[in-house]
């Protein structure tokens, strides 16, 4: 087995690959020409027909039964092999894709170039619930409608979060129709039906569940992160109007249900190890987590050190040769609670989370301006547009824009990795 941290590939375009090396080995569903969807595994410019290799009889033990267990089109019961499987199917591709190669002449014929697959949702997923860990977001947030309480007295106890809507869920490079709804304009009494006029993005992380937990059964704090299979980028689009509306008693509903954006790859939880990082400690005055939700090698180790950004690219800078405008920059660790404390938290009473039910981090926004990870933080709600460099300006997105999510995990002595894009385009509504 190859493993170094810098080791090589003999796919040559794949070293030095700002998303995809030898390291990452994210797994996905694509499919070709008149293929059924099928598993694959993301290695540079190309993609890694997983089956096209089972067939060639490269694959043995339980890297075999993992493959076996990505037939159909989707990966939820290769999440359910849990991690075992995973590490078993990542050490054999690092041999088999790592120099020197001894199959090289076979697996040519197993690598396609990723611009002529078309990408899938990686698996069926169940049930989505989107969280509300990013606390500078939330203080964003809060700052607009609380300025003196800008977080509501649970926030620093309890990871809060939401159900949203899985139909609705949709790989990059799907189209963003612009909703309908109910709003309430300034200064009315009664609400009017109509398109979003204040529609968002959210840069948010989204966490894969591998294996579950039997209804009835939390998922202790120490066994949490065995049960999360990889992660993805996630772009939570939101009408702000409507959702302003509708939002209180329940929370978001229709505001929120329209589209959810993701990347298509999942970059596992092994692939990631070398950038976990301690979870930032709590300021002084916060309270500790309650005891379910403590584990000191989970405050150690359980945080991520991911770099997220969004970009913009509207129409007409696209027509003036405009690369897309960076609009923020920010990290996963601002994350209050973690990955592990999610999971727990999900389950603690007793619900049941299932192999291919996904999360949502919630908005990263960072602390400081450039940072932050929804236009409605950027323009406070509207009042101070967006320059753009083709001299336009944005308070929040028109029909035509073009939203993308990128993400990269760096650290000196270790191949940085990437997550791919999660990109969407606004259109009218119907």
């Amino acid at each position: 087995m190859n493993d170094s941290a810098m080791a090589r590939s003999w796919v040559e375009h794949a070293n030095g690959h700002r998303d995809f090396p030898l390291q990452n080995l994210p797994l996905g569903i694509f499919s070709r020409q008149s293929q059924a969807p099928r598993c694959g595994v993301a290695i540079g410019d190309a993609i890694l027909d997983l089956q096209r290799v089972l067939e060639l009889g490269l694959f043995d033990g339980l890297a075999r039964t993992a493959v076996e267990a990505t037939r159909g089109g989707a990966l939820n019961a290769f999440f359910a092999l849990g991690t075992a499987a995973r590490v078993a199917l990542r050490e054999r591709l690092l041999e088999l894709l790592g120099e020197p190669g001894e199959h090289r002449g076979e697996l040519q014929a197993a690598l396609y170039p990723a611009s002529e697959c078309q990408m899938h949702l990686p698996a069926k997923v169940g049930d989505y619930t989107d969280f509300y860990v990013g606390i500078e977001h939330a203080k964003n947030v809060g700052k607009l409608f609380r300025p003196d309480n800008p977080l509501l007295p649970n926030y620093k106890h309890v990871p809060i979060a939401y159900h949203g809507r899985a139909s609705t869920l949709r790989p990059s490079g799907t189209e963003v129709r612009r909703p309908k709804g109910q709003t309430l304009p300034a200064g009315h009494t009664a609400p009017t039906f109509g398109p979003c006029a204040r529609l968002d993005y959210e840069l948010e992380l989204g966490i894969w569940i591998g294996q579950g937990n039997e209804m009835g059964q939390a998922i202790a704090i120490d066994e949490a992160a065995g049960h999360v299979a990889g992660y993805c980028l996630l772009n939570d689009w939101s009408a702000r109007d409507i959702q302003a509306w509708e939002y209180q008693p329940l929370g978001p509903f229709l505001s929120k249900s329209f589209i959810t954006s993701l990347s298509p790859w999942v970059v596992t939880a092994e692939a990631l190890a070398p950038f976990r990082c301690a979870q930032p400690p709590r300021p002084e005055g916060d309270p500790q987590p309650l005891a379910y939700l403590f584990d000191a090698q989970d405050q150690a180790s359980g945080a991520l050190d991911i770099e997220l950004e969004v970009l913009l690219l509207t129409p007409r800078m696209a027509q003036q040769g405009l690369a897309p405008a960076r609009l923020t920059s920010s990290n996963s660790r601002s994350m209050y609670f973690t990955v592990a404390q999610m999971v727990t938290h999900h389950s603690v009473n007793g619900c049941q989370l299932q192999p291919g039910d996904l999360f949502g981090s919630g908005t990263l926004s960072g602390a400081e301006s450039g940072s932050f990870g929804s236009l409605l933080e950027i323009t406070e709600g509207g009042k101070h547009p967006v320059q753009l460099p083709s001299g336009e300006t944005r308070t929040f997105l028109e029909d035509g824009d073009e939203v993308i999510l990128r993400a990269r995990c760096m650290r000196p002595g270790v191949a940085s990795i990437g997550f791919g894009e999660c990109r969407g385009r606004v259109v009218a509504a119907n």
